[in-house]
């Protein structure tokens, strides 16, 4: 198996008894890019997660993280690696400044390198005001931040981030898409579960789907993220407009939020549209799709194997 230098899997299996978590998952994340994993709950992506963060054995299939398999060499994935599960302990008798520290030094560095990675690492992620505090006090979103934190302590090569967003507010939620984007810049390989759809279109590159325990096709997600979707219309006039998409739409307007929807064949189709909604003289004030791209892509999947 060639090695893209960021996370690559091939055939990976893993069954617990007689329950198939996993059966045939395959896909590359590349070094400067940020991946989304995206599937339904049950689908095998946290099986997944920890079969990549060298935690789980696969049964059949190969993992390689910067070129090493972590069923040979685990230290050495470790040691590139940063992992962030969607819980992790947060060590309540520590301060937050220590747990980094700490980290710090469980990564081989000395006090004094441990300490400054950890004021570093305590500005990165706007918990200086914190630093001294306990871990116990801390918010579901400041401790997703100090994870994330104790992630990045080694500068890994690779991140492996699950749910990273849940708990934040709205303010460290950009600020978590920046620093993702920011990591993604300087080549590191950002692997993000989330169920978050939304903000995953804002953050990732690339995008894994996975269903049942396996990998959707390539074909397959062409196909879904090309079908028709719902747009979202707004004008000044709102009876004109839903009397334009009744003539020009391809198929029927609903009514939500004081905006309409229609469903739209294609981007083209939509093209199409827009310009038949301004020949005909309306003030169009909104016009875009009612849902990004991951979450069409992902409900498409999701109504094509509920329909199978």
């Amino acid at each position: 198996m060639t090695n893209s230098g960021g996370i690559v899997a091939r055939g990976l299996a893993r069954s617990f008894g007689t329950v198939h978590a996993v059966t045939d998952i395959s896909f590359t994340a590349e070094p400067g890019r940020v991946t989304g994993l995206i599937g339904p709950n049950g689908s095998g992506k946290t099986t997944l997660m920890l079969m990549l963060a060298s935690l789980l054995r696969p049964d059949a299939g190969q993992v390689l993280i910067s070129g090493i398999d972590p069923t040979l060499d685990a230290e050495g994935v470790r040691a590139r690696m940063g992992w962030m599960p969607d819980a992790l302990g947060s060590w309540s008798v520590l301060t937050v400044r220590s747990a980094l520290e700490t980290t710090g030094r469980l990564y081989r560095m000395d006090r004094v390198r441990a300490a400054e990675r950890a004021s570093e690492l305590l500005s990165l992620v706007g918990l200086a005001q914190l630093a001294d505090q306990p871990t116990r006090v801390l918010s579901r979103g400041q401790k997703q931040r100090l994870s994330l934190a104790r992630a990045l302590v080694h500068d890994p090569e690779v991140l492996l981030l699950d749910e990273p967003a849940s708990g934040l507010d709205p303010i460290a939620r950009l600020d978590l898409q920046r620093l993702v984007r920011g990591m993604a810049a300087e080549g590191k390989t950002v692997l993000i579960s989330s169920h978050v759809l939304a903000e995953l279109d804002d953050m990732a590159d690339d995008a894994v789907y996975v269903a049942d325990g396996a990998t959707a096709s390539v074909e397959r997600v062409a196909q879904a993220r090309s079908s028709s979707r719902l747009w979202r219309i707004r004008a000044a006039e709102r009876e004109p407009l839903r009397a334009a998409l009744v003539h020009h739409g391809d198929g029927p307007v609903r009514d939500d939020r004081g905006d309409l929807l229609v469903p739209v064949a294609s981007e083209a189709a939509a093209a199409d549209l827009l310009r038949a909604l301004v020949a005909a003289d309306l003030s169009i004030s909104v016009f875009a799709p009612a849902v990004g791209d991951l979450e069409h892509t992902f409900l498409d999947l999701n109504r094509t194997a509920d329909n199978a």
